[in-house]
């Protein structure tokens, strides 16, 4: 992987033979845990300005018009979160020269409170070529970390590093688009400039980069009556008028059913179900139909594999010559975009099953033989960094690569939640598709639940804390930390689902460490406290959901911190807290945050709802915030039945947040839904 310096550019087919498909990362890191920015991407032509508000990608447009870019959302790392966007660069339209990708911060915020700033670009095959680190990024609510161009026919790539302090608005403007007069309160254009589109500055070194823009807002003229203006004058782009998408409601219709005995006709039954392997067939078959009709659906689970955005076909039980016996993969998924195919090999598991490693490397060979891009697995299990699946080796020898991706059957079911419940879908009919997958996957019969079992390891492991034998460097622990971060990313996928905001699972580790590492450090602290822990960012919300399971007592605690009030005297700040948590449970736990690192008064609720007062310190120390907290036992079992350890876990986080969460005020501004910050 290449190292880029500020203003450093080089050719994309120099790098990879699979540079027509590539994935870009933005990824950072904040000290405090609460840190994020938003990703957008501008399509410019030959004078460095978008043409039309589809050329604007951003939180509420994030796929370009033409589909050759998408904003592919964030995805947890080691250290903390990347947000993708997928480029198909064979399909950009000719009028686009340049790609401009930027992100941009809000309430105040700026880049240089955040630490480990870089940009990652990996081919369609999934290898890293460049990789550009920002090392200071300055006092900027915007920044554009770098662009693709095109030079000669060809693409490449230039890391910009150039912040903007006008903020989202700013940035947008400088590169024409018009940001609506009713967005009141968001910054406006910088002053001056092009941009860093012009044609000098993306052939010269790094001497030649424009200067940090550190514009600030200018006042909004008097309004004038309106005029019509000439024919010819250039249409105003808003961002903000996007076309209404179809959701469904969470509640259904009346039942027009005769009576409760009555079942809804299904597009896809389960009743004929009887082994693993008719419900792998069937699974593969349902999945892979509705992937091909409804393409907002197939192009989100497949654009962060490197598929281009075309027409998709898919197919199931496809004979391929290997060796003496032909194999027959359980599905394949073909995308054709300006004549060229994108192919790739699919292998299905249900209930407990897990992948074979001779089948998945069988299937390897034939898609480097034949010269497929992918290989893609889907099972309940869930993939972790640094902790592969299945291991498959690569023949060096051979030019063509194939790319090895995972997919969890909770993660096909957020993004088809995400889709009916939130974003939206073009017909009716599409929504009424996704509806009918996500009640197949979500049946008992269906084999599709996601992750269920604790593994192996869980029981000789609590019973080993239990009687104080298990030692550190034990590799059973590992397993257990593995498999219970497997468990909180499944729980960040259901929920963020249900609510249809941002979950994501925080990682506090030391920057730069590797993930292997990292668990056996986590392997070692539960081996000598018997504990395990996990942070759950939920966008929306004033703080990080902790939770803590003591493996030694069975409990799990799952809290929240959150600030307090700036207005208002200390009884009033706690009086006010009380009343939002009028229909929380009873036995929430309260504990008063001070200055410095100290704990004041604590009590339940149902003692500190009369006497709202105890709550205050007795020393007079300045409140900081409240930690509120809910305690519940966790089950033994290993897996998700009704008194395993998974169900107890899935079970309080839903208590914890419909009851804490969901009914406190002290909300995060809800973004704006135009093209300015938020």
């Amino acid at each position: 992987m290449q190292q880029m310096t500020k203003g450093a550019n080089v050719g994309l087919a120099e790098l990879s033979e699979s540079a027509g498909s590539v994935v870009m990362s933005l990824g950072w890191s904040s000290p405090t845990g609460q840190g994020d920015a938003d990703v957008s991407v501008l399509l410019l032509d030959g004078n460095g300005k978008v043409v039309s508000d589809t050329d604007f990608c951003f939180y509420n447009n994030p796929v370009a018009g033409d589909g050759s870019v998408q904003l592919l959302g964030k995805t947890p790392t080691a250290d903390g979160d990347e947000d993708r966007i997928s480029f198909d660069l064979d399909a950009v339209p000719a009028r686009v020269e340049q790609i401009v990708v930027a992100a941009s911060r809000y309430g105040g915020a700026r880049f240089g409170d955040l630490d480990d700033l870089h940009l990652t670009l990996a081919d369609g095959a999934g290898d890293s070529l460049v990789q550009f680190s920002v090392e200071d990024a300055g006092e900027v609510s915007a920044f554009i970390f770098g662009e693709l161009y095109r030079r000669g026919g060809a693409w490449k790539f230039r890391a910009v590093g150039q912040g903007y302090a006008s903020g989202l608005a700013g940035l947008a403007t400088d590169f024409g688009v018009d940001i609506d007069d009713d967005a009141g309160g968001e910054e406006q254009a910088g002053a001056g400039g092009t941009g860093p589109g012009a044609e000098a500055d993306r052939e010269a070194g790094p001497e030649s980069i424009p200067a940090q823009r550190t514009a600030e807002p200018a006042p909004a003229p008097a309004a004038e009556p309106a005029v019509e203006g000439p024919a010819e004058a250039k249409p105003r782009t808003r961002p903000r008028t996007a076309r209404k998408k179809v959701t469904l409601p969470r509640s259904a219709k009346k039942s027009l059913a005769e009576n409760e005995s009555w079942r809804t006709a299904r597009l896809f039954p389960l009743s004929a179900l009887r082994n693993d392997r008719e419900r792998e067939t069937r699974a593969t078959s349902v999945l892979l139909s509705v992937m091909a009709q409804v393409p907002e659906f197939g192009r989100r689970l497949t654009a962060g594999f490197g598929a281009p955005a075309g027409r998709m076909e898919t197919f199931t039980e496809v004979s391929l010559p290997h060796g003496d016996s032909p194999r027959r993969p359980d599905g394949v998924i073909r995308v054709e975009r300006a004549g060229k195919l994108w192919t790739a090999l699919v292998e299905t598991k249900t209930n407990g099953n897990a992948l074979k490693p001779d089948q998945v490397q069988a299937y390897t060979d034939i898609a480097a033989r034949r010269g497929y891009e992918a290989v893609i697995t889907l099972s309940n299990d869930v993939a972790l960094e640094g902790s592969p699946l299945v291991e498959v080796r690569t023949d060096g020898r051979r030019k063509h690569k194939v790319a090895l991706w995972h997919l969890s059957w909770a993660e096909v079911a957020h993004q088809a939640q995400m889709l009916i419940r939130h974003e939206g879908v073009d017909t009716a009919a599409h929504a009424w598709l996704l509806q009918e997958l996500l009640h197949y996957l979500q049946h008992e019969h269906s084999g599709c639940h996601g992750f269920q079992n604790m593994g192996a390891s869980w029981v000789p492991v609590r019973k080993g804390i239990d009687d104080e034998t298990l030692c550190q460097g034990d590799p059973r622990a590992t397993e257990v930390i593995e498999n219970w971060e497997r468990l909180v990313r499944q729980v960040c996928l259901r929920l963020g689902g249900e609510l249809g905001q941002k979950v994501l699972p925080v990682q506090r580790a030391k920057r730069g460490s590797d993930p292997r590492a990292r668990r056996a450090d986590l392997a070692d602290q539960l081996c000598a406290h018997g504990r395990l822990h996990a942070e759950i960012r939920i966008e929306g919300t004033p703080g990080i959901l902790a939770m803590a399971a003591d493996l030694r007592t069975g409990k799990l605690r799952t809290s929240i911190e959150v600030p307090v009030s700036e207005q208002g005297y200390p009884l009033s700040k706690v009086k006010r807290l009380i009343r939002q948590l009028e229909a929380a449970p009873a036995d929430l736990h309260i504990e008063t945050l001070v200055e410095g690192d100290g704990v004041g008064p604590r009590g339940t609720l149902e003692r500190l709802r009369p006497e709202p007062g105890d709550l205050l310190p007795r020393d007079g120390a300045e409140m900081t915030g409240f930690r509120l907290s809910l305690f519940k036992g966790v089950g033994n079992g290993r897996g998700s039945a009704e008194t395993g350890f998974i169900r107890s876990v899935d079970d309080a986080v839903d208590r914890f947040h419909a009851g804490v969460v969901a009914p406190l005020e002290l909300r995060v501004p809800a973004r704006r839904t135009g093209g300015g910050e938020r």
